[in-house]
């Protein structure tokens, strides 16, 4: 018979034991987080490119180009996650009309093929944040696709100062505001399939980059639509300019 006190003494190993176990599970779910969002920010940038390349995008040469930087840039971040080492660019100063006006470009032809429509509206002059090009693109492309997929067929980007900090909204119209026959075009199918494996890997990757950004994310969903709002710290500084 097992005597009280060694089952007693079995418990501090038990419980460490226990505990390692815990830890390498919580290590490989943060890791598979980590891995999925990189695919996922991989993912984008080559759909982009597909579509850019097809007969909707025709003669959407800028839009390629910045989807191959992005998928550049999501590769390094992939390889970091799955070899380890390496280091994050470091931060630069980043005018941000450019970073928004190639995020449209890149999803202009997946509204086209949606029957939806892409607007831009910028009232904030010549505004800069800190940090990086390529993760602020990331969650631009992130969230206009959301509202293409989500949302209804107009989708509208609004840009504003407020307080220190540039506002981006990005709204759409509501699904139930699309009309019977353009739900059925070729993204709307392919949106649908897709349904089934999507995970809510671009609203966590917008997150990430808005708090590596010390800014802030907010979404707001209803039967009208969708509003998402990206708030980033202006930065007083400007590029050198090169003559």
């Amino acid at each position: 018979m097992i005597e009280f006190a060694e089952i007693v003494a079995g418990w501090p190993l038990s419980a460490s034991f226990a505990c390692a176990v815990a830890a390498q599970g919580l290590r490989a779910g943060r890791r598979r987080i980590a891995l999925n969002e990189a695919l996922h920010e991989l993912r984008r940038p080559l759909q982009a490119i597909a579509l850019a390349s097809g007969p909707a995008g025709a003669g959407s040469a800028p839009a390629v180009e910045s989807s191959v930087q992005l998928a550049a840039a999501a590769l390094e971040r992939l390889d970091r996650e799955v070899n380890g080492g390496g280091l994050r660019r470091p931060p630069e100063t980043v005018e941000m009309r450019p970073v928004v006006e190639a995020a449209l470009r890149r999803w202009r032809s997946r509204a086209t093929l949606g029957g939806a429509s892409l607007s831009l509206r910028w009232r904030a002059g010549r505004a800069f944040v800190v940090g990086d090009r390529s993760e602020l693109g990331q969650a631009l492309d992130n969230l206009i696709v959301n509202a293409l997929e989500h949302g209804g067929p107009e989708v509208s980007v609004d840009v504003r100062l407020r307080a220190g900090r540039l506002r981006i909204a990005i709204a759409d119209s509501g699904r139930a505001s699309r009309p019977a026959e353009r739900r059925d075009t070729p993204a709307e199918v392919i949106g649908r399939l897709a349904g089934g494996r999507r995970r809510g890997h671009g609203l966590a990757v917008v997150r990430r980059v808005a708090a590596d950004h010390d800014g802030r994310f907010a979404l707001r969903q209803s039967e009208r639509g969708s509003l998402a709002m990206l708030e980033l710290p202006l930065t007083g500084e400007r590029p050198t300019l090169v003559a």
